[in-house]
């Protein structure tokens, strides 16, 4: 694709997720020259300027001599990758990459052209650096993490080479890359941003879209194996509350069910009232998140075209400004939104799912097993689910409302959203075992009717039956999670057409 810094799509996030490869807009080329030029003005001129001739944060008084500007770059870069843990994914590093490619590119950083191309061979050539993912509070931009992905293109540390992990050196060398040399200015614009975390975030997001689909699904799956109603999806119920998102997840569930034999069998005549609240306010709860999703997707679409470096860059006349734009208060606050949206989804999941193992509330058999008592049926694998639920749970506390002053208190407000956003990815995880339990559950339950469902629903159930069979006796249960698993993470629940983020 035709990379366009500061208008990429979030679409086009995704499919740099996924692997598409990026070719950058010649027309960026001019404002980077431009922002280059600027630096040189300003050093021409002799004055303390943050970030260019002075040392950093708690530093920024010292001044530095001429002769010592790229040494001080570089000690930057070696000095800042100071990160530990696990290496982040190759895909979420990937997309850090990418990110950084869009902000530089702009101009506004002051980098030479060919930084920005070291970036996107890199990308081309599939040279992702070894970046722990522990370390950023999230301002002074994600220091720790960039500068290991900084060093790596100095030829320092590892980088994972078409996905083998070898020495920085050997493997720029093997994919015909020259390690980078640092102008003024430089490192430090590699180091400030906001990359890492919006990357973290971006994933989290592209994930849980995902599966917010696919617990529409399963929802509706579930009240049809409850005999649930679905005249609480009625449009008029949902006209006069006017909430988008609840009216467009009521509008996908009367979709998902139109059709079903199950439905039809007890339209007259059932003497239930009403269903419990995990079947019957789907369309409020879902839709809450739906509207909480993409207001999380219009805050990271505006970061991921942003320059959050500092200082900034600007010309005519050559200017360095300094100011905050580093701090990732608004991917704190979006991945924290994105945290709680996930772990609502996996809440009612789990409850429509214990549901159903109850006979009094469901009117199925016992844990939805032909012999209960002999047999123990679906009894664990709720238990899984609702240890997943309480795990994620924990996992939400919002990161935003923390701070710990850092850099000898010049840096004296953080927004944790490192963290914050790294921590989805695990939870979505958790979730998409969730919804492939509750897959595994809602399929069991229809299949005690005799009846067929929609035809939606009904390819749900074949595509899940294709490899795992109805449960007549109790069996090692763990296959038959992670063959779910492994079909919700393929896009074998989901369809394009119902509601998503953007």
């Amino acid at each position: 694709m035709i990379f366009t810094p500061g208008a990429v799509t979030l679409a086009q996030w995704r499919d740099i997720y996924r692997g598409a490869a990026i070719e950058l807009d010649a027309a960026a080329i001019p404002d980077i020259d431009a922002g280059a030029r600027a630096v040189e003005e300003i050093l021409a001129r002799d004055e303390p300027v943050y970030g260019i001739n002075t040392g950093f944060g708690k530093l920024a008084s010292v001044r530095i001599a001429a002769e010592d500007l790229a040494t001080l770059q570089r000690n930057l870069v070696l000095s800042h990758a100071a990160g530990v843990g696990e290496p982040m994914p190759i895909p979420v590093a990937r997309l850090m990459l990418a990110l950084k490619l869009g902000s530089l590119a702009q101009g506004a950083s002051g980098v030479k052209l060919a930084t920005v191309r070291m970036l996107e061979a890199m990308l081309a050539r599939d040279v992702i650096p070894v970046v722990p993912a522990q370390g950023s509070v999230g301002a002074s931009g994600d220091l720790a993490p960039l500068a290991h992905m900084t060093a790596a293109m100095l030829g320092v540390g590892e980088i994972f080479l078409r996905g083998i992990r070898k020495d920085a050196v050997a493997a720029l060398a093997e994919a015909g890359l020259t390690p980078l040399v640092l102008g003024p200015k430089e490192g430090l614009a590699l180091l400030n941003g906001t990359q890492f975390s919006t990357a973290n975030a971006l994933v989290g997001l592209f994930e849980v879209e995902h599966l917010f689909r696919a617990a529409l699904v399963t929802g509706a799956l579930s009240t049809d194996a409850a005999k649930g109603s679905d005249a609480p999806f009625d449009p008029r119920i949902h006209a006069v509350r006017r909430h988008k998102g609840q009216t467009e997840v009521a509008a996908a569930l009367r979709e998902l069910m139109a059709g079903s034999a199950i439905r039809a069998s007890h339209r007259v005549g059932d003497e239930r009232v009403q269903d419990p609240y995990c079947l019957r306010c789907q369309p409020q709860v879902m839709g809450a998140v739906l509207d909480v999703l993409r207001q999380a997707a219009s805050t990271l679409e505006t970061e991921a075209n942003g320059v959050t470096d500092n200082p900034l860059i600007f010309t005519g006349p050559a200017e360095a400004l300094s100011g905050g734009n580093f701090h990732a208060e608004p991917v704190a606050f979006a991945a924290d939104m994105i945290a709680m949206a996930l772990c609502e989804i996996g809440s009612l999941s789990e409850r429509r799912m214990a549901m159903l193992m109850d006979p009094v509330l469901s009117g199925l058999p016992a844990f939805l097993t032909p012999k209960p008592g002999l047999n123990s049926g679906f009894m664990i694998p709720q238990v899984t689910a609702a240890a997943l639920v309480s795990e994620n749970k924990g996992r939400a506390f919002p990161a935003s409302v923390d701070s710990i002053p850092t850099s000898a208190n010049q840096e004296d407000h953080v927004s944790m959203a490192a963290h914050g956003a790294r921590r989805l990815l695990a939870m979505a995880e958790n979730l998409r075992a969730i919804i492939a339990i509750e897959w595994l559950a809602a399929t069991q339950g229809c299949d005690f009717h005799d009846l067929p469902s929609s035809p939606v629903l009904e390819t749900a159930r074949a595509t899940l039956r294709a490899v795992v069979p109805k449960l007549e006796e109790d069996r090692h249960f763990s296959p038959d999670i992670e063959a779910a698993i492994l079909l919700l993470r393929g896009g074998g629940l989901a369809g394009d057409d119902l509601p998503g983020v953007a």
